[in-house]
């Protein structure tokens, strides 16, 4: 999912956090700056949808401005995982190797 709340911002003259946030406190949503900024810098794990419609009355939008589907993606990133080996890491496809005790160093014996 591809989230365009920065483009559909610019499209209205919003260009800095601080000024998402005076346009939401209009109509009514009264969330933090930080928030603000995280749904500003990036792609949110989650947005409540109660959220997700003040944003949308705020900006004058529709979720579907807001957020993309990009199944081409998904679909691509499964095709890759089914194709990864087993036992390989994601980022330098070399074998994971075990380390003994789970790298907590020597455990003592278990009771009798």
């Amino acid at each position: 999912m591809k989230w365009n709340l920065r483009m559909v911002a610019a499209q209205r003259d919003i260009w800095r956090p601080t000024q998402l946030q005076a346009v939401l406190a209009e109509v009514g949503f009264t969330p933090s700056l930080s928030k603000v900024a995280a749904l500003w810098s990036g792609k949110p794990v989650m947005v409540r949808l109660e959220d997700l419609d003040k944003i949308c009355a705020a900006l004058d939008c529709t979720v579907a401005d807001l957020m993309q589907a990009e199944p081409e993606s998904y679909l691509a990133s499964r095709e890759q995982d089914e194709r990864r080996a087993v036992g390989t890491r994601h980022d330098h496809g070399s074998a994971i190797r075990p380390v003994p005790g789970g790298g907590r160093g020597l455990r003592g014996l278990p009771p009798n």
